[in-house]
């Protein structure tokens, strides 16, 4: 979604050229329509855009259960640390910033987009650690009886943390298998997804521990006192 032709058809040609079947649309309304349509694999999503700014279609793509795990890189020419953040705290995956690197850009989608290639044995039964409860097969996470509303991102990050079980997982670690990066992205993206999961995981939110300057586990705070 970018209404600078240019970047549009730039990334058209690129993406086609990876093997990826590309749609664009230039304004927000035309982005929301498209997604009502058929919802993508993934959307690159500019930030300045006319007739409905890309954060205003962030949020509606959050908000209906058909596009809510749908993965979004935010694309934007804002530099400050404030603006990116806002991004991931409304339900990016992750953001990058103009001009940008159409190689890091693909790459980026390609470790997105490998996330959702991950078998899962249909079989296997429900994770449980304390009052969580993941269902891997079909992407709920429940907490106390009832289910969480998560992106996929977080529903990844939760699943391995509590697969992890009470290990301590780093930032660099969760960056490899959540968002299936090889290179190195910035720790506010996974600091920012933890907080965001840290304020859905209701009752389970002292469960979810920051290990400073180490990363995050999963545990149970009464080990803790």
């Amino acid at each position: 979604v970018e209404d600078e032709l240019d970047i549009a058809e730039l990334l058209r040609h690129v993406f086609s050229k990876e093997g990826f079947e590309v749609d664009i649309a230039h304004d927000g309304l035309a982005a929301l329509e498209a997604l009502r349509r058929e919802p993508p694999d993934l959307v690159v999503l500019d930030w300045m855009l006319p007739e409905l700014s890309g954060i205003e279609v962030l949020k509606e793509m959050r908000a209906r259960p058909e596009t809510r795990m749908v993965p979004v890189i935010l694309l934007t020419a804002r530099r400050e640390e404030i603006d990116r953040v806002l991004g991931l705290e409304l339900g990016a995956d992750d953001y990058v910033t103009k001009p940008f690197s159409s190689r890091e850009l693909v790459l980026r989608i390609r470790g997105l987009l490998k996330r959702g290639e991950r078998p899962v044995d249909p079989k296997e039964g429900a994770l449980r650690l304390g009052p969580i409860e993941i269902h891997a097969a079909d992407h709920r996470a429940i907490v106390g009886g009832k289910a969480l509303t998560l992106t996929l991102t977080e529903f990844r990050l939760l699943e391995d943390l509590v697969r992890a079980r009470g290990r301590v997982r780093t930032r660099e670690t969760l960056l490899a298998e959540v968002w299936g990066y090889d290179s190195e992205v910035l720790s506010r993206t996974v600091d920012t997804h933890v907080r965001r999961l840290r304020s859905k995981l209701s009752e389970a939110a002292d469960w979810l521990v920051t290990v400073r300057g180490v990363g995050y586990r999963i545990q149970d705070p009464a080990d803790e006192r």
